[in-house]
């Protein structure tokens, strides 16, 4: 039998569609659409309905490619989702807790900081008080990057170099996610990502800019990384997956101009068509390998558990 993958995805692209592509040629089946579109239902016997999958069954794995941005309800609704299949025992990539772990940058800070990583002195606050206040304090020192709590692809990040660059509460929800500036050579400007799938560093890519910002939907290029840095970039990419609990992940990582190296985000939910462009590896199929790969192997191991147990079982009757 055909395991059945659900692909969620609140707008199917080209890279969901060659991740499906992927699944289907490798024996897989597969089913595109968003999580505003599975119920929670209790006359279910397993408590959700799956658009394409009859009541009462459910998918042999979830991959979770983008969550659409949406009321607080609506989320907490489709974090839910993920949670009940993770009850369930149903395979998600990546689970509701490492998604809510990415997605809050406080907390990918933290678990990171945790874990003795590199990663740049960041403080979070609520009020724009306590943010002029860490400003302040460092102002003479470094300057601060300014980010949104739950932004992506570069978008909100701003220099705060005084308190009177620091936007007014209402702009940012009253919280203030402040990390110092790694100064860097540049222009141009470089930092990495590196992509982690199952415990593995899929492909990497400097990304090179004329600003600091670099990511590529801000107009920075990909390029190859130097196979000197290859091995320090692989140990701390992992490690940093390993950290946030992820099965696939983006993980961010930016140089110093001393050399240092320091993980900046992990990214639950990356894109790859910048990282793809430069290197030979197709990232969908072996994306799609190493779920499947997973999905088999847990179903070797449960029917060989079910097996081991029906002679226990036997004895055990009267």
């Amino acid at each position: 039998m055909k395991p059945r993958i659900f692909v969620v995805n609140d707008a199917s692209g080209a890279q969901s569609r060659s991740l499906s592509v992927a699944l289907r040629r490798r024996g897989g089946e597969t089913i595109t659409d968003c999580l505003a579109s599975i119920t929670f239902d209790t006359t279910s016997s397993c408590g959700l309905v799956f658009p394409g999958i009859e009541p009462g069954e459910l998918p042999d794995a979830v991959i979770v490619r983008s969550i659409s941005a949406g009321s607080f309800e609506a989320i907490t609704r489709r974090l839910g989702i993920l949670h009940a299949l993770g009850r369930l025992g149903v395979p998600v990539w990546n689970s509701a807790q490492a998604i809510e772990r990415c997605v809050d940058k406080s907390m990918t800070t933290f678990l990171i900081q945790q874990a003795g990583l590199p990663t740049p002195p960041t403080y979070a606050v609520e009020g724009r008080v306590a943010a002029e206040a860490i400003v302040k304090r460092h102002m003479s020192s470094t300057p601060l990057v300014l980010k949104p709590l739950f932004g992506a692809q570069g978008r909100g990040i701003r220099l705060i170099r005084s308190p009177e660059d620091l936007p007014p509460p209402e702009e940012i929800d009253d919280v203030y996610y402040l990390q110092h500036y790694v100064r860097r050579a540049g222009p141009p400007f470089r930092d990495y990502r590196v992509f982690v799938c199952a415990g593995k560093v899929l492909a990497m890519m400097a990304r090179k800019g004329e600003g600091w910002i670099t990511n590529i939907n801000q107009g920075a290029t990909a390029e190859q990384v130097s196979r000197s840095m290859e091995s320090r970039l692989e140990s701390l990419a992992l490690a940093a997956a390993a950290a946030i609990g992820a099965d696939f992940a983006g993980v961010d990582i930016v140089p110093d101009s001393e050399g240092g190296l320091s993980v900046l985000e992990v990214n639950s939910m990356p894109a790859w068509s910048g990282l793809q462009s430069v290197v030979r590896v197709n990232i969908a199929d072996a994306i799609a390998e190493a779920l499947l790969a997973f999905v088999h192997q847990r179903a070797v191991t449960r029917r060989a558990f079910a097996h081991a147990a029906q002679p226990a079982m036997a004895t055990a009757e009267p």
